[in-house]
C-alpha cells in the first residue's frame, strides 16, 4: 500500500521531539531548522524521545496532513546525526516504517521474534 504519492523528497529531523507538537509545532521546526519549503512536496519525519513514535508532516495540495505510526513492543531504530535533516530515499523510508534499521538493513524486531 502506497501511503504517499510521489513525495518529491523525504526528510528524517534526527533530533527528537515533543509530541504533544501538532501540525503548527512541526511545521515549524520544518521552516525554521531545515530550511524546506512546507508545501514543497516533500515528507517530513519526527520521533519522539523513546523513539517508539513518529509522525510524519507534509502538504498534500489542500493542506497540512500528518501520518503517525506508534510501535507496542520495540522502538524505531533512528540514526544519529549532527546534520540538521537526513535525506531519505522513498525505500529508506519504507524499510524505517516496516521496522528496520535504514543504514545496517537490520529488522528491529530481530531479538524479540527469535529468527
Amino acid at each position: 500500500m502506497r501511503m504517499f504519492v510521489d513525495p518529491k523528497a523525504v526528510y528524517l529531523y534526527p533530533k527528537t521531539v515533543d509530541f504533544r507538537r501538532q501540525f503548527n509545532g512541526l511545521a515549524l521546526i520544518v521552516e525554521q531548522e531545515l530550511d524546506v519549503p512546507l508545501m514543497s512536496g516533500a515528507l517530513f519525519v519526527f520521533t519522539n524521545r523513546t523513539r517508539k513514535r513518529l509522525k510524519i508532516l507534509y502538504w498534500d495540495n489542500t493542506g497540512l496532513a500528518m501520518w503517525s505510526k506508534r510501535l507496542e513492543k520495540e522502538a524505531f531504530k533512528w540514526p544519529s546525526s549532527t546534520q540538521t535533516a537526513i535525506s531519505l530515499t522513498e525505500q529508506q523510508l519504507n524499510s524505517l516504517l516496516g521496522g528496520f534499521d535504514i543504514h545496517g538493513h537490520q529488522p528491529l524486531f530481530y531479538a524479540s521474534t527469535g529468527l
